[in-house]
């Protein structure tokens, strides 16, 4: 009985991913991202704090030691509103990343499939290539459409009056920052750091999902493990793990771009150039741990719930749409 229940379950979880339309795979992409970040949020903000401490200088005492400890600080001085600061903004922001990052990368992939493997199924064919450059060209839509909430994000989360990392801006919510720099800085102003996001963004997109279905076609193929919660968890953790060690350097470089107020880096490469100078280079790997501590429990959250939301959306949408 229950040997029927797994294979039934495969069938709708295959169906569910051939025949959900792009908006319903958006929905669920977003849906599972939001699930996600209610419960990473405060790792990210700590991670940012951490990123940001010692910009520019070669000895800077260090507040914020670790991803335990720094949340322990905010805690301590800010309280659990303080630990979920951006949260709002953070919503809307994985709504419209993850929601193209998962959303876009099947039907990218399945086009590129179909045009260059036309006589296999789109979706048994698994190209490296292709899966690297949907998963990067997904990420770019993302980080495009999110761009400007994970800039009030990013500030909104950096802003302490307790212990001051960084330049610090103040926003009272989401929609006042968005409106202030709108009215300072006009639409540019929106965007700035767009090429930092797509960096940073199309270069953790670009294995997260290769991994985890290489991973995961890896251990059934082998009889490692079988098709079920397990093999997501452990997929999703090795996925987790590629993306922390592959997004960091970029994710930092983004994170000093977004917090800047004025002109002291030109762009990604000059502040990588100059944090690389002035910092060295395993300043491009601060706030790792707390990266780690944060993208893996993501990740895993984020690819695991999208199995489910997946069977949901299509659940709907057959009702809706009639899906045989």
């Amino acid at each position: 009985m229950s040997s029927d229940n797994s294979k039934q379950d495969k069938q709708i979880e295959k169906t569910a991913a051939q025949k959900i339309s792009k908006f319903g795979s958006f929905v669920a992409g977003g849906l599972a991202a939001c699930i996600a970040v209610t419960v990473t949020n405060p790792i990210e903000l700590i991670k940012i704090r951490m990123q940001l401490q010692g910009e520019m200088s070669a000895s800077a005492a260090r507040v914020y030691k670790n991803p335990i400890q720094g949340m322990a600080v905010i805690f301590k001085n800010e309280g659990i509103k303080g630990l979920q600061k951006g949260l709002n903004a953070a919503y809307i922001y994985q709504i419209g990343l993850n929601g193209s990052r998962l959303g876009f990368y099947e039907p990218i992939r399945s086009s590129l499939n179909q045009l260059f493997f036309p006589d296999q199924e789109p979706h048994k064919v698994q190209s490296v290539g292709i899966n690297v450059f949907s998963g990067a060209a997904s990420g770019i839509i993302g980080a495009v459409i999110g761009s400007p909430l994970f800039l009030v994000k990013t500030r909104l989360q950096s802003y302490s009056e307790f212990i001051k990392i960084g330049e610090q801006t103040h926003y009272t919510g989401v929609w006042n920052g968005l409106v202030t720099i709108f009215k300072t800085e006009g639409v540019k102003g929106l965007f700035r750091g767009i090429d930092a996001a797509i960096l940073r963004t199309g270069a953790g997109s670009s294995v997260q999902l290769p991994i985890y279905n290489t991973a995961k076609n890896f251990l059934v193929k082998n009889d490692l493990m079988k098709d079920g919660p397990a093999l997501h968890l452990t997929a999703s953790t090795i996925s987790g793990l590629g993306v922390a060690v592959v997004m960091n350097p970029w994710d930092v470089i983004l994170t000093r771009i977004y917090n800047q107020k004025g002109d002291l880096y030109k762009g990604p490469i000059d502040c990588l150039v100059k944090t690389v100078k002035i910092e060295g280079v395993t300043a491009l790997y601060k706030g790792f741990a707390a990266q780690v501590f944060r993208i893996a429990p993501h990740t895993i959250m984020c690819l695991t719930f999208m199995e489910q939301t997946m069977k949901l959306v299509y659940s709907i949408e057959s009702r809706v749409l009639g899906h045989d």
